[in-house]
């Protein structure tokens, strides 16, 4: 996906011409006639009748979207930081003219405008009582591109990622790599001055900046580049150029003199003879303009990376060293701490990656990167670090990773040190506020030291990692923020800390930027005589203070509660009773507060969260975005019956349940469970709609509807009778139904415990509601395999009908029914598998319930024996070939290529590895995993006519476009039966069941 990256209006709608920025166009007579005066209301009243005359103004002048309901602002009052507040409105412009009549009608409206792009920030820069403007969903893309120059303009609300894949092609890539990289966006890495893990090669944001296009807070707009400023901004560039000079002195004496130092405004960049005056912006966190183009220099990509994974038994020792390893002139020296090898060591996506690169137990790591063009001369580096390692007194303490494809994962687990570390659960948290404070390396030791002490004094410890290369290490003392007692250590913490980095002539902002965080602590940094120059740049500028005011200079105070996310009085106070078990989290509540708003299911490609979003770049449609949206409503801030509300629905409506959080957010998020939890609440209230009966109660009636298949079948063959369904029941008339089919029967009488002999081969075929009356060929297909392998199959019953687990009413909320389906099958398969007896199953959704949903319905003494016995069809398998205990006489493929979809849960769940094991194992099938998030369908999802549009959007992503390009003769594999279906209505492919590529491989004559 390319988030419209190359999509730029060809005619632009043109930007108002404007006079001096004096000058102030006449108000519009947009109140009614009969309209009260808004100066006779009660306070409260007041701000309510300006609110809608500025959303009024707005949506009569932009193109782009305008929000001004609670839900919307709520989503937008956080970035990454312990920050929280509630913006006046949101807007999304589409294009320039948008933005200058976006900040023309504010300024009439004497509202200040906070620019936004992916609100990845961690000190609070986005967030503010203004009009917030997200240039991150309709303002990205390429304007203008030179390979040759190696520049390239873009707009502001460009994702890095997307556009270095752009890049790539070409050999080129915008060398400022933050961990924020899938979604952070070009306006805002110039708003904080960004840098990332490879800085120490090829610097910050600042010194790969060219020009920039902004507008002033009344809308006019100017440019500023090398030596290049336009003519309605050349005189105040030249009094500030001025000024700049006058303070040489002081600027040359104070300015911290490491790479890391992005605090305050950069007049150190007017001082050269011939400056880019572009530069002044970078950093400055949409307080002076907001950013409307950039235009970046772009560096050449190394043909070739290799890393050296460093083992040190303290972290002092890895304090000490890294100045040594930085004299091998590497790319980047990170440090992934103790707490992030512990942590990681725990959540699924990590546990392979930290075995392939850690020997042994270290206390923490330095990963080194060396890149270039001669491989060969790589590995020598490889060579002189651990020569290096071993003069300071550690041998053999490196672990050289030269594969990319070993490289990329070890890249993953330190771009989520953040959130890993954020994974603790419980109200104590690592809080960032002094996390990039930056000191020059032969300080790196003492430094640590001296901060681990302070800790101590306030009886916390801190986590570490990031930067050691240019000494900017990210650390984060355990603070509970829900308390006095937790901001106040904060405070003395941070004053004790900007001690420590004067003394150690450092910087303390040192990537972040300042935002609420770090602001009050530019004078301290600076002194008073500089803190007024950047004031006076600031009323150059914006002299009505009307851009994201209360950052870097006149701060806000960093210590405010009542501009906290928690602030005094905040508690959870509803749903009082849950209808799942949330105990390992503290709660409901201290389940969705584990979203740290990182933004890392904002990514835009790789891994499976969050596939709404990546259909519609719309914050309400992506787990970040639901989580503050439920933290909110259960804390009463949104209302009190906001968790039960229309609006509430309508925000977890495109939560398809892939399970994709569970896995990729580093944090654990389980948007998911959280849905099933919410729909128990708004359903019980409102009622459950017929269509949603009628999915949920499909295990029950299954049997009795496929008497029925060729009257029910009529519905796709009928279009009046597909329209008449939509009507009715919301079934999409665009989408086919599954067809009812004469259902799988076993053969095999019914079972009796005492059959099972115990020896690894006996199994329960658990035929799933789908496969058993919609694909049984899928369930013979197992059958023969299964038999041919050796395996003895149990038929057992549950009550005179079919087990089920349950998924149906899951995904309605309607949980005391899933619980008792849970419980009946249970009772039935417990006597089989303490006998020794495992449970293979066919569709992923509901083998994978056994492994989660059931654990939060039923109480350990009920699911714990299933535990580890309840494995998809191929994960049994691939584990006993690999052992030896069974074989397949498998027919060779001579070359066939399988094309391979996995299903979200299986993903979710680390079970894609299995399936390729077994495909793999067919002589000559070519096996090739497609890249791609959710297929659109997620069960009932893609069914409904609401959802029909965003559902074909997900399929045509990656998953679609991959399967048309697939060969003819081409096998393509999904094991999910709505990912089939999705397949089969977008491409007309028929997509097969990892069984039946089996049973076809061994019944081929």
């Amino acid at each position: 996906m390319d988030c419209d990256l190359l999509r730029v209006d060809p005619k632009p709608r043109p930007i108002p011409v404007k006079g001096p920025r004096h000058f102030r166009p006449p108000a519009r007579k947009c109140r009614q006639m009969n309209a009260p005066n808004p100066h006779r209301l009660p306070p409260a009243a007041q701000s309510a009748a300006r609110s809608r005359s500025l959303e009024a103004d707005l949506r009569g002048t932009l193109q782009g979207e305008v929000h001004f309901d609670d839900f919307t602002r709520g989503r937008y009052a956080t970035d990454a930081s312990i920050y929280q507040i509630m913006p006046r409105g949101v807007a999304f412009p589409k294009d320039e003219a948008d933005i200058a009549a976006a900040l023309e009608i504010a300024a009439r409206h004497d509202t200040p405008v906070i620019a936004r792009g992916g609100g990845t920030s961690q000190n609070g820069q986005p967030i503010g009582r203004g009009l917030v403007l997200d240039l991150s969903r309709s303002f990205g893309g390429i304007t203008d591109y030179d390979p040759a120059a190696r520049t390239v303009r873009v707009r502001p609300g460009t994702v890095l990622n997307t556009l270095n894949d752009h890049l790539r092609k070409d050999g080129l890539f915008f060398p400022v790599e933050p961990s924020t990289a899938s979604r952070c966006t070009i306006g805002g890495m110039c708003g904080n001055n960004s840098s990332g893990a490879r800085s120490l090669r090829f610097g910050k944001t600042v010194d790969n900046v060219l020009a920039i296009d902004a507008m002033l807070h009344d809308g006019t707009a100017f440019s500023l580049g090398a030596g290049h400023a336009s003519s309605n901004a050349q005189q105040m560039i030249g009094q500030l150029t001025a000024m700049a000079r006058q303070h040489r002195a002081d600027i040359e004496s104070i300015f911290p003199k490491v790479q890391r130092r992005v605090g305050g405004y950069n007049l150190d960049e007017l001082l050269p003879d011939d400056p880019n005056f572009a530069r002044l912006l970078v950093g400055s966190e949409g307080t002076l303009a907001l950013t409307t183009g950039v235009t970046l220099k772009l560096s050449p990509l190394p043909r070739h990376r290799v890393m050296g994974v460093c083992h040190f038994p303290n972290f002092r020792a890895a304090m000490e060293t890294t100045q040594h390893i930085v004299a091998l002139d590497p790319v980047a020296v990170e440090l992934v701490d103790n707490n992030v090898l512990v942590l990681g060591a725990d959540i699924p996506l990590f546990v392979k990656t930290l075995g392939d690169i850690t020997r042994g137990q270290p206390n923490c790591l330095l990963l080194v990167e060396f890149a270039g063009n001669d491989l060969d001369a790589l590995k020598n580096d490889l060579k002189r670090l651990d020569q290096c390692m071993s003069d300071y007194g550690f041998p053999d303490a490196v672990v050289e990773v030269v594969e990319p494809a070993r490289q990329k994962p070890v890249w993953e687990v330190r771009e989520a040190c953040l959130n890993i570390m954020m994974s603790m659960k419980g109200d104590g948290k690592p809080v960032s506020f002094i996390e990039d404070c930056a000191v020059p390396l032969e300080h790196l030791a003492d430094y640590t030291d001296a901060v681990t002490e302070v800790f101590s004094k306030h009886g916390t410890v801190g986590t570490w990692y990031a930067h050691a290369s240019v000494g900017c290490l990210h650390v984060r003392p355990i603070l509970n923020m829900k308390t006095e007692d937790g901001v106040r250590k904060m405070r003395e913490i941070a004053e004790e800390t900007a001690d420590l980095v004067r003394r150690y002539k450092g910087s303390f902002s040192g990537e972040h930027g300042d935002g609420i965080s770090r602001s009050e602590f530019v004078e301290p940094m600076f002194g008073a005589k500089l803190t007024r120059a950047f004031e006076a740049v600031k009323d150059a500028f914006d002299p009505q203070n009307r851009l994201n005011p209360g950052k870097i200079v006149r701060p806000l105070r960093m210590d405010d509660r009542s501009l906290m996310r928690f602030a005094p009085g905040y508690a959870p106070i509803q749903p009082q009773q849950t209808a799942l078990d949330w105990s390992d989290w503290g709660g409901l509540n201290g389940a969705v507060e584990m979203c740290n708003n990182n933004g890392t299911c904002r990514k835009l490609a790789g891994g499976t969260m969050c596939p709404s979003y990546r259909a519609t770049l719309d914050e309400q449609h992506v787990t970040r975005g639901r989580a503050n949206t439920l933290r909110l409503a259960i804390s009463g801030q949104l209302g009190p019956d906001a968790f039960t509300s229309a609006d509430m629905k309508a925000t977890m409506d495109l939560c398809v349940s892939c399970k994709g959080c569970k896995r990729d957010c580093p944090t654990g998020v389980d948007m998911a469970r959280m849905k099933v939890e919410f729909l128990h609440h708004y359903y019980a209230k409102h009622g459950l709609p017929l269509r949603e009966k009628l999915i949920a109660h499909l295990p029950r009636y299954a049997r009795y509807a496929s008497w029925l298949a060729p009257l029910l079948n009529l519905r796709d063959r009928i279009p009046f009778v597909a329209r008449l369904s939509e009507r009715m029941l919301g079934f999409s008339a665009q989408r086919t139904l599954p067809k009812w089919r004469r259902p799988w029967r076993p053969t095999d009488a019914p079972a009796r415990p005492r059959d099972v002999q115990g020896d690894g081969r006996d199994l329960v075929l658990f035929g799933d509601t789908f496969n058993r009356y919609f694909e049984r060929e899928n369930l013979e297909a197992a059958e023969r395999v299964l038999r041919a392998a050796g395996y003895r199959l149990h038929r057992v019953e549950a009550g005179g009908r079919p087990m089920c687990c349950g998924r149906t009413y899951l995904a309605s909320g309607q949980t005391d029914a899933a619980r008792a389906e849970a419980r009946r099958s249970l009772d039935a398969l417990r006597p089989f598998v303490e006998r020794g007896a495992r449970v293979i199953g066919l569709e992923p959704s509901c083998i994978m319930s056994f492994r989660d949903e059931m654990t939060a319905l039923l109480p350990a003494a009920e699911t714990g024996f299933i535990q580890g016995k309840a494995l998809m069809f191929e994960e049994a398998l691939a584990a006993d070939l690999k052992s030896g205990a069974v074989t397949l006489p498998l027919a060779d493929q001579q070359g066939r290529t399988a094309h391979l979809h996995g299903h979200c849960h299986q993903k979710a769940f680390a079970a894609m590895g299995p399936v390729e094991t077994v495909l793999r194992a067919v002589p000559g099938l070519q096996v090739q995993p497609i890249e791609s998030s959710c297929c659109g369908m997620s069960g009932a999802f893609g069914y409904a006519a609401e959802n029909i549009d965003v559902s074909k959007k997900m399929a045509d992503l990656s998953l679609l476009p991959a399967v048309r390009k697939a060969g003819k003769g081409d096998l393509i594999v999904a094991d999910g039966t709505s990912c089939r279906h999705q397949i089969h209505d977008g491409t007309g492919r028929e997509a097969i069941h990892v069984a039946r590529v089996l049973d076809q491989a061994l019944h081929q004559e």
